[in-house]
């Protein structure tokens, strides 16, 4: 029974963060989560035993809270489970090194620098992105706890959770090693403050007055209710019959104070997709041109499956009869008069909307079971769309939205409010769909701006500059809400000016620490040469 022992330390430590992690109300376990796993390095001899027990640890949480990917493509849930738990060990791995080379607390150190490291790494675009559980993240259901987000965004939140666990393993040990000693009692103190001072902070800073424009306009949001799995089947009817149920939702709601409309992502779809350059020749889209007319002083935002012809093939084009086209999960800004301005989607989902170029040898296995082997086209820049009545919109797609630094710099380049359209119907009736709103919330407190958040099958709903929900609408429900929401003119946040400085410190520290770490085994081994 004891050599299970260590596996069963490692496989507690898993449900641990999965017990803490949104939308568990034990959300206070995130503060000693790590501690078993911090107990197992410091006992197991062996590096490579370490590690696994790690992927143990890790490859649970990741099943744990995010099985539910699996609904949407079984090959990117796969990819997802097996890579993001080896990706995640590697900082302990840095960790151990780091200790066995530096000393007990510096290897503490590199524990929190390398892992704010991998995080940062893996917010970026770099084709295995997935930063569900960042561990910031945690927070979501609690936004109360964590208002000074705005000068750290999630990366401030991390650090919170692993000086919290580190030093709640010292004062363990310490109390193992010498009982009720004085330093005992200072590491109790030093983890009380750490506890206390952050949610403190936070207090101070929520519910703070802004600055706004008036006059008030509502905005209204529809969540039309149509299964994506059978989007195009008969089941669902036909596109004609689609779009009425989006126009019949919207004139519940609409009123003439209504500046904007929001359908979700890919509200207007076709199995053909739709042309871009030729959408008021659309004879399919005549319901909706006539409904924008009725509604001549209202913007509408919505999602749409869409193409266009290129003059020249690119990265992303493919080739039909000697043309070449690209196709997007994209949004549109539109009215009467015609669509204004587009986005097409930048961060696509690895194995369900794209497969890296190291990863390409299985996109015909990946297509088998639905996923993508790549096809849509996608832009770098952070676009904010101008609505004519003062919105300057921040649109977001999906999981782009649990990306924090991403989403400020719609921000910085002046956005005032942040639209998210999603269908999290992929996933059905499970966690996910709560985990993905409620991530939107620290994006409203990283830069104070309201969240106005479409979703197919739900949860559509307002949120406020400090996280608060608002009208959240059922899972599973047809349904269409409105808000009057203020066109805000506020100063930019700490974060949106500067961007994420927490993490990048935290990348360049680790880079010194393994350049340092490189130098001294090279000084070893030549000191080594040297005597023999």
């Amino acid at each position: 029974m004891k050599r299970f022992t260590n596996l069963f330390i490692a496989v507690a430590t898993g449900l641990l963060l999965f017990a803490a992690w949104p939308v568990s109300p034990l959300t206070f376990l995130i503060f000693v989560a790590f501690v078993p796993l911090l107990w197992l390095e410091s006992t197991v001899k062996s590096r490579k035993k370490f590690f696994w027990l790690t992927y143990v640890t890790m490859f649970i949480w990741n099943i744990a809270t995010t099985w539910w990917i699996w609904n949407a493509s079984p090959p990117g849930a796969i990819a997802a489970f097996v890579a993001n738990s080896f990706i995640m060990c590697l900082p302990w791995l840095g960790f151990r090194i780091a200790k066995k080379w530096l000393g007990e607390k510096a290897g503490y150190i590199a524990l929190i620098a390398f892992w704010m490291c991998f995080e940062y790494i893996h917010l970026q675009d770099w084709g295995l992105s997935w930063p569900w559980l960042t561990l910031g993240n945690a927070f979501a259901t609690h936004p109360q706890w964590v208002q000074w987000y705005e000068y750290t965004g999630t990366s401030g939140g991390t650090f919170w959770i692993l000086l919290s666990n580190i030093f709640l393993f010292l004062f363990f040990c310490e109390y193992q090693r010498n009982g009720r000693s004085k330093k005992y009692f200072r590491l109790m103190f030093g983890w009380a403050l750490i506890l206390i001072i952050p949610m403190f902070i936070s207090g101070r800073l929520n519910g703070k007055e802004g600055a706004f424009d008036v006059p008030q306009k509502n905005i209204v949001v529809v969540q039309p209710n149509i299964d994506p799995y059978v989007k195009v089947s008969e089941e669902a009817g036909s596109f004609e019959s689609q779009l009425q149920i989006l126009i019949s939702t919207s004139e519940k709601e609409i009123d003439d104070n209504t500046a904007l409309l929001v359908w979700p992502e890919t509200a207007l779809y076709m199995a053909s997709r739709i042309d871009e350059t030729n959408l008021k020749e659309n004879y399919f889209l005549n319901p909706f041109w006539a409904f924008l007319k009725r509604h001549p002083n209202m913007s509408l935002f919505t999602g749409i499956e869409s193409f266009k012809k290129v003059d020249k093939k690119t990265k992303y084009s493919e080739e039909f009869s000697g043309e070449h086209y690209e196709f997007y999960n994209g949004s549109m800004l539109l009215d009467s008069a015609g669509a204004s301005a587009f986005y097409h989607k930048s961060m696509l989902v690895p194995g369900v909307e794209t497969l890296p170029w190291f990863l390409k040898f299985l996109s015909k296995w990946f297509e088998k079971f639905g996923g993508s082997s790549g096809g849509y086209a996608k832009q770098k820049e952070r676009t904010v769309l101008p609505e004519k009545n003062g919105y300057k919109i921040a649109p977001a797609i999906c999981y782009e939205s649990v990306y924090g630094e991403f989403m400020s710099q719609y921000s910085r380049n002046g956005a005032n409010l942040i639209c998210i359209i999603t269908n999290d119907g992929w996933w059905k009736k499970t966690p996910g769909h709560k985990q993905h709103m409620n991530y939107a919330r620290l994006r409203a407190i990283e830069t104070r701006t309201w969240v106005v958040r479409s979703a197919n099958t739900g949860i559509s709903c307002f949120i406020d500059p400090y996280g608060t929900i608002i009208n959240p609408q059922p899972y599973n429900k047809n349904a269409a809400i409105k808000l009057n929401i203020p066109v805000v003119t506020h100063s930019k946040t700490f974060f949106v000016r500067n961007g994420d400085v927490l993490s990048k410190i935290m990348v360049v520290f680790s880079i010194l620490l393994v350049g340092f770490i490189l130098f001294l085994k090279l000084k070893n081994k030549f000191r080594a040469k040297a005597h023999s």
